[in-house]
């Protein structure tokens, strides 16, 4: 793939690229699933030196060099279980993520020797007792677990004026393409490490937002699924209507590949119970060139409200592609997320998490680090890592609260996932819809510790999915001033299949990902 050049004038500047970020030597620069067990099959490598490759370019560019920051810890027993895998006998071999090298986000159990913290410092020491299920399920598809990725803190729900990919126990993730932008959150560190090819695939999570927007900012793909396709046991929580983990790659085929290992009830997740019907083992069925031809899409006209010119421009020449390739594009009258709606989102969000998050930690056993919200709320007071720029309203807001038991729960779960649920598939129905389609973001905002995330003439199309629990992913559509900016396709509960072959036809038509070339601004 071609390089971007080393410099460029610009509007804001002049870019720079920051040193050798010895893509050159990395011999497997923007490889995929298939690429990489292409080389297994022919016994041209072993996954033992696909690992100690990876290794190295964390090294190389995380923790040396760029320090990008984005892998928070890497598994001391990696290479010593890609090794194992090399002498496994063939029919294991043929599973899906054999040997691929995966990244976790540092919210999700593993029962090894890697701690889960959600970049907590509370959480330093945490051990999980158990592999989550959804790791499990990818153990059990051939993948290596090689680290864990930094995230914004407690999934970015711990404080107001919060900046975006920066944790007490991680530090602070940097943006590839241009290193003092953000990176968006809180998968921050799954998107750079995927974005920087740190890894194949990474597993992020998200409530609102949190796979899509740091997929969009490093230009990458991600999918956040319908809530119950994939499990959220072991998963450090913020809602259970809404959280669901997803992942996060530089194709759409990594995407449709690894989602199919994931997918699955688990009687340990309600929200999963009855979901077989409605899911696919293999969604590589659906990588076809067929998800545009025919196909109804419908936008919001001004989708950004004038807060983003730039970003309007882009996406109306995008329509144009879409068009030529034989879609319908439908203007919709108006956006249908309510400010009511989002009111009870927050709402219902602040009583799960109360409960949900003190659920998880019961599940850490006698030895948890802290027994509950109130004790960790405690434990930031005393540590001026954790406060020293933003605070923990959110926590608080929660503690105080009676969680699930909240008099105004019940009606602010009716009114956000109803009201949400009602707006998506009335306008689908109305319009004839086969998706909805949207920028996923504006450009990346500069990081600004002191003052937090600036959203000025920002936008984000990640609301209405999420607070429904429907499915939507994000792949990139272009750049702005060396910026990626991704496109969303979202649609009706357990429609993955679909939104993956529109994005794959898309992805194939318009080929627009980018090797970021940690530029200084």
């Amino acid at each position: 793939m071609k390089k971007v050049i080393l410099s460029a004038i610009v509007f804001f500047g002049v870019l720079t690229k920051a040193q050798d970020t010895t893509d050159s030597q990395f011999k497997y620069l923007e490889y995929d699933i298939e690429k990489i067990q292409n080389l297994y099959r022919n016994n041209k490598v072993t996954v033992k030196e696909v690992v100690e490759a990876y290794f190295k370019r964390i090294n190389d560019i995380d923790k040396n060099g760029i320090q990008l920051n984005s892998v928070i810890t890497t598994n001391p027993d990696a290479i010593k279980i890609a090794d194992s895998l090399d002498h496994l006998d063939s029919k294991f071999k043929n599973k899906p993520l054999f040997g691929i090298p995966v990244l976790l986000k540092d919210n999700i159990d593993t029962h090894d020797k890697m701690p889960n913290t959600a970049g907590s410092l509370a959480l330093k020491n945490s051990f999980p007792l158990q592999d989550s299920y959804l790791v499990k399920k990818l153990r059990d598809a051939g993948a290596v677990i090689i680290g864990k990725t930094n995230l914004s803190e407690w999934a970015n729900f711990r404080g107001e004026k919060s900046t975006s990919g920066w944790s007490g126990l991680g530090g602070l993730t940097k943006n590839p393409y241009i290193l003092n932008r953000n990176t968006c959150g809180s998968s921050a560190g799954s998107g750079a490490a995927i974005s920087s090819n740190l890894g194949i695939i990474a597993i992020g999570t998200e409530t609102n937002g949190s796979i899509v927007c740091p997929s969009s900012f490093n230009g990458i793909v991600g999918l956040k699924p319908t809530v119950g396709l994939i499990s959220r046991q072991g998963i450090i929580p913020i809602s259970s209507s809404q959280d669901t983990p997803g992942p996060m790659a530089r194709t759409v085929k990594d995407i449709a590949i690894s989602l199919g290992t994931m997918a699955g009830e688990d009687k340990n997740d309600k929200k999963t119970i009855g979901n077989t019907p409605f899911l696919h083992k293999d969604y590589t069925q659906f990588l076809t060139l067929t998800g545009l031809k025919g196909k109804r899409f419908g936008y919001v006209k001004g989708i950004t409200k004038g807060a983003n010119k730039k970003v309007d421009d882009l996406f109306l020449q995008t329509l144009k592609i879409l068009e030529a390739q034989g879609a319908t594009i439908v203007e919709i009258e108006k956006d249908w997320i309510s400010p009511e709606i989002s009111k009870n989102s927050f709402e219902l969000m602040v009583s799960e998490f109360k409960d949900d998050l003190n659920d998880y930690l019961k599940s850490l056993g006698k030895n948890a680090a802290i027994k509950n919200i109130d004790e960790l709320i405690a434990f930031n007071k005393n540590n001026k890592e954790e406060l020293q720029y933003f605070g923990q309203e959110y926590l608080e807001i929660s503690a105080k609260s009676n969680g699930k038991k909240d008099k105004n729960y019940k009606k602010a779960v009716t009114i956000a996932q109803k009201g949400s649920q009602q707006g998506i598939d009335s306008v689908i129905k109305k319009y004839n819809l086969d998706a909805i389609i949207a920028p996923t973001t504006a450009e990346a905002w500069k990081t600004d510790l002191k003052n937090g995330d600036n959203y000025d003439n920002f936008y984000s199309s990640s609301s209405p999915a999420a607070i429904a629990g429907y499915p939507s992913i994000t792949l990139p559509m272009g750049y702005i001033n060396e910026l990626p900016i991704g496109i969303s396709f979202f649609a009706g509960k357990w429609e993955e299949g679909k939104l993956i072959n529109m994005a794959y036809t898309f992805e194939q038509i318009n080929p627009q990902r980018k090797v970021p070339q940690f530029l200084k601004e």
